[in-house]
């Protein structure tokens, strides 16, 4: 199969879809990997390192689309690459459709096969491709929270750990997945006041034996939200459904109630945020401000950090890339349901419901549309 790796351009990304360690697995099993020129310069990984494994390097990421059978990329194709995709192609990435219908309605008319990292998912419910990037997602919004709370950048002027005999920061997660986990963690490990909240008890009794204490846990309900929202310093917000647009948690009203200064970090704005202030902003704008509240909603947190997040993300998606270029896409989904899961549009059919959903279309089970595929 011919794989193709476009260098990103939404804006300020700079993480790639695969590592020269991954491009070396593709070429070692007969396949044809294709790299823009640049495309692993923002994670700084030299280009010859790509030569040295075995890809090819093209000069334009207009050839990369048009020759090759496989795209993998980071982040969802903006409008300037919809032109390029075409039909037959699969797009293999994060998607998050549910929060992006002009997308959605483009991969269904050019008839391109998209296979969702954040939809793939095991059959104990984890995301094993979502899972390495909210885990840096969430171990990063505790030091963009401390970052905003400073007064300069127009927060309280409150130092995240506090002093001695000066009470530290209050943060709120919502959430006690994998990015409210680690979000919870490295806020703890800073010394500020963490409280988790979700409707998980297991979540949050995992939690309780991990940190024994060291972090309060809670059911999540209207009133208890109210209640530690208007408390909060900082808010993480790490809601997560696979696939299908994130609930509003936190109100406008709730937001409203917090002290000027106070921040929120809304971890969630990819599938649309589960605050209601939130829209999504970009790493070279990155916050704004309502109701004195400064918001931090970044789509893409761990492209801030692209060497670690590249080889993070290329550990989990190559075994998946292998088997689809090995055995071809049909095939692979009919040899893995877990990976099934992360088809979302196949042939100019919509096969996500969630995202069907949240947009109000139609679709069909993938069960119904890709030959031999198990219901």
């Amino acid at each position: 199969m011919i794989v193709g790796v476009p260098r990103e351009v939404k804006d300020n990304e700079f993480r790639v879809a695969l590592t020269p360690e991954g491009a070396r697995e593709l070429t070692h099993a007969g396949h044809r990997v294709l790299i823009e020129d640049g495309a692993g310069t923002g994670s700084s990984i030299p280009q010859e390192r790509y030569e040295r494994a075995g890809a090819e390097v093209l000069a334009t990421a207009e050839e990369v689309w048009g020759t090759a059978e496989m795209i993998m990329k980071v982040k969802e194709p903006v409008p300037s690459e919809y032109g390029l995709m075409r039909e037959g192609q699969t797009l293999f990435t994060y998607l998050h459709l549910a929060a992006v219908r002009d997308l959605t309605e483009v991969l269904l008319a050019r008839g391109v096969s998209a296979v969702a990292y954040e939809t793939v998912q095991l059959p104990d419910g984890r995301l094993p491709l979502l899972a390495p990037m909210s885990e840096v997602a969430g171990r990063m919004a505790p030091h963009v929270g401390a970052r905003l709370l400073e007064k300069e950048h127009g927060g309280r002027g409150i130092l995240m750990g506090g002093v001695s005999g000066v009470r530290p920061a209050k943060v709120l997660v919502l959430g006690a997945g994998m990015a409210g986990m680690n979000a919870a963690w490295i806020a703890a490990g800073m010394e500020a006041e963490v409280v988790v909240v979700d409707r998980n008890l297991d979540r949050l009794r995992l939690i309780d034996q991990m940190m024994r204490g060291r972090i309060v846990t809670l059911a999540s309900d209207r009133l208890t939200l109210e209640q530690r929202v208007r408390e909060a310093d900082v808010v993480i917000g790490t809601v997560l459904v696979p696939g299908a647009r994130a609930p509003k948690l936190v109100t406008e009203e709730m937001v409203a109630s917090m002290r000027p200064g106070s921040v929120v970090v809304d971890i969630s704005i990819d599938q649309g945020g589960c605050i209601e202030t939130s829209h999504v902003t970009t790493h070279s704008d990155p916050t704004f401000v309502v109701h004195d509240v400064v918001h931090y909603c970044v789509g893409n947190m761990p492209g801030a950090v692209p060497n670690t997040s590249t080889y993070a993300l290329t550990n989990v998606t190559l075994p998946y890339a292998l088997a689809i270029a090995d055995h071809g896409l049909e095939a692979a989904l009919r040899a893995d349901p877990a990976l099934a899961l992360g088809l979302n549009a196949y042939a100019g059919t919509l096969t996500n419901g969630p995202v069907a959903e949240a947009h109000g279309m139609e679709w069909t089970p993938a069960s119904r549309v890709v030959p031999g595929l198990a219901g």
